[in-house]
């Protein structure tokens, strides 16, 4: 048990009991916990399975090759349609992830079989996909920006994209893009770190809110 996961479900306002019921499930599973990207993370031989998450309205349980389970009751769902990898379940009660703890622990250990089997995501290039539409006329009113974006590396590329199109308003969706314009100018990552203190380069570790 990572104490940064205690710490976490410490301090956790919604879903504690949902997350803390996650946690004993896949630590039974004989998955090993870490803390990455600010939430609880949990790993077969140092490789990524699974994530839980506490959002507004669900937690979550994430498997990073969710694509590839064969999920026969149709309970996970995708992040987005730009994913090629995530799928995940969502949980609105402690009683449901009880009644569904079998089906869960199933699902767990055929991520677990996947990662045994060194089977990978098939995943599209990062490029091949269509930007969402504000974007995309933003950049062609602003040549210095479609510059910059093209030239950072695809994975941050689709990132960005990813993250503009989620957004349900087209309000919204501009608002990011203009959030986000002088990291992409900076040729900067979403997630990279932008105050020169991470301790995991070129990542953001969360250094900036000790400045």
């Amino acid at each position: 048990m990572h104490p940064e996961v205690d710490t976490f479900l410490e301090k956790a306002s919604n879903w504690k009991q949902e997350m803390e019921a996650l946690r004993a499930i896949l630590l039974d599973c004989q998955l090993s916990e870490a803390f990455k990207w600010r939430t609880p993370c949990y790993m077969y031989r140092e490789s990524n399975i699974a994530l839980i998450g506490a959002f507004k309205e669900y937690c979550a349980l994430s498997f990073f090759k969710g694509v590839l389970l064969s999920d026969t009751e149709n309970l996970l769902v995708s992040p987005g349609e730009n994913s090629q990898s995530v799928k995940y379940f969502k949980f609105k009660s402690l009683e449901e992830i009880i009644a569904l703890e079998a089906t869960i622990r199933a699902y767990i250990f055929e991520a677990i079989e996947i990662e045994k089997a060194g089977v990978k995501v098939p995943l599209t290039k990062s490029t091949d996909f269509e930007l969402v539409k504000e974007f995309e006329e933003i950049l062609a009113k602003n040549t210095k920006l479609k510059t910059a974006f093209e030239r950072l590396t695809p994975g941050r590329q689709r990132a960005y994209n990813m993250f503009f199109s989620a957004a349900k308003q087209s309000k919204t969706r501009i608002s990011r893009v203009e959030q986000y314009t002088d990291r992409i100018l900076n040729g900067k990552g979403m997630n990279d770190c932008v105050c020169g203190m991470s301790k995991r380069m070129p990542n953001c570790d969360g250094s900036h809110k000790y400045l």
